[in-house]
């Protein structure tokens, strides 16, 4: 056997992950068949690449010699691909998103500012995954959040600038709940609340509202993690939990969307790309349709719109 890049790919994913189970689940195979393959390019290599320990795996000399060129490798074959695809006339803008409220009237606006490009758009619950993927060129560009002080680690390859540099949080409720009818809520009146989230949220947030609480003088009660926005707005419209939204978020029926008091907890938007994929002109055009798509939904929210035009250093220059 030779080695071939997905054997690369699959030392430096181990590495990366400090298990044989992230890895698999990274890689989208069963543990079983990562380690078979670790035993066969183990085999090629001449010697045990890992050592397998309770809190995980963690290279050897020999592990570590082959990682450094496995990135090397990795990272040249990567950023060859970016040059050509950027080199071409028209390339395809491979762009990965967290379900940032903005997205759902983002491809209006990339129609506008790249007319002559192709839209290729993913979303993905994770901003880990997104990263991971940016940095191993499965995207060009991906937009994400950060909550509160936690900054997502980005790879060496990437260029970023802040869309949005503060929003405030609101909590969604049920209609029929009593703090409904405030114009805006208390934080410390939430307390005996059964909060929910999404079920891959590292963005900094589920942290961010423990410490908020926490500081409001409660603990959080979380019971539900759970993607499928429906059903979220289902839960929440029963009066089963509440959430944390970002304050362009849409209606939904049943629900309603309160301002925090004083706001707690705060959140920026952020746009990332891969520097050898994405030009400085191309990346501006992203940017301005990201800030036009946000601002879209800024009326939607009548104490939003209050707030946001109140405070003009926040708003992204388009121009």
């Amino acid at each position: 056997m030779q080695l071939e890049l997905r054997h690369l790919e699959a030392v430096r994913q181990i590495a990366e992950a400090g298990s044989l189970g992230r890895a698999a689940a990274r890689l989208g195979v069963s543990q079983p068949a990562l380690s078979a393959q670790l035993r066969r390019i183990e085999r090629v290599t001449g010697g045990e690449l890992f050592v397998r320990g309770r809190l995980g795996v963690t290279p050897t000399p020999l592990g570590e010699y082959v990682l450094s060129v496995a990135r090397r490798v990795l990272g040249e074959m990567e950023a060859l691909a970016a040059g050509a695809r950027a080199a071409a006339p028209h390339p395809t803008l491979r762009l990965g998103c967290i379900h940032l409220v903005l997205v759902e009237r983002l491809i209006a606006r990339l129609e506008e500012e790249l007319p002559d490009h192709e839209i290729d758009m993913a979303i993905e619950h994770s901003v880990t995954t997104l990263t991971r993927m940016l940095g191993a060129g499965h995207y060009d560009a991906i937009l994400y959040g950060e909550v509160a002080d936690h900054e997502v680690p980005l790879p060496d390859s990437a260029a970023a600038r802040t869309l949005i540099s503060k929003e405030p949080a609101c909590v969604r409720l049920s209609a029929t709940h009593p703090l409904a009818g405030q114009e805006q809520i208390d934080l410390v009146d939430l307390a005996g609340e059964t909060w929910l989230t999404i079920a891959e949220d590292d963005d900094g947030g589920p942290e961010a509202m423990v410490s908020a609480c926490l500081r409001a003088g409660f603990t959080p009660k979380l019971r539900y993690r759970i993607n499928d926005r429906k059903i979220r707005y289902d839960l929440i419209a029963t009066g089963r939990a509440i959430s944390l939204s970002q304050p362009t978020s849409p209606h939904a029926e049943g629900t309603v969307l309160r301002p925090l008091a004083g706001d707690p907890l705060t959140g920026r938007v952020r746009l990332a790309w891969n520097r050898a994929a994405v030009s400085e002109r191309r990346a501006g055009l992203l940017y301005r349709a990201a800030g036009r798509a946000y601002l879209d939904g800024v009326p939607d929210n009548t104490f939003y719109r209050a707030w946001w035009e109140a405070r003009p250093e926040l708003h992204p220059v388009l121009d």
